[in-house]
């Protein structure tokens, strides 16, 4: 795939990026450079590789499901400037 200057263009106004005419030349070049390299990517015999992500072969630590702190509604409420029951009353927002 080849990008001409009309495309870079196109492109340009596609992404809201004013560019001037002199520079579309330049940097359709350094576009199709880069289009290049991704080619090459395509290149590579992949087959029998599994998919990463990450280049670390890393396991994410997993603890257990447990709960660990609770049970202290008490203490919770103490700092409510209104409660009722085990629950925060707060002003009416929405009539």
């Amino acid at each position: 795939m080849s990008l001409d200057t009309d495309t870079v263009r196109k492109i340009a106004v596609l992404a809201r990026i004013k560019i001037d005419d002199e520079k579309l030349s330049p940097l359709a070049s350094e576009l199709n450079n880069i289009i290049g390299w991704v080619e090459q990517l395509s290149e590579v015999d992949t087959d029998g590789i599994s998919p990463m992500t990450s280049v670390a072969e890393m396991t994410m630590p997993v603890r257990a499901d447990v709960i660990t702190d609770g049970d202290c509604e008490d203490r919770v409420l103490a700092n409510a400037p209104q409660k009722v029951a085990p629950y925060f009353t707060v002003p009416r927002v929405v009539e």
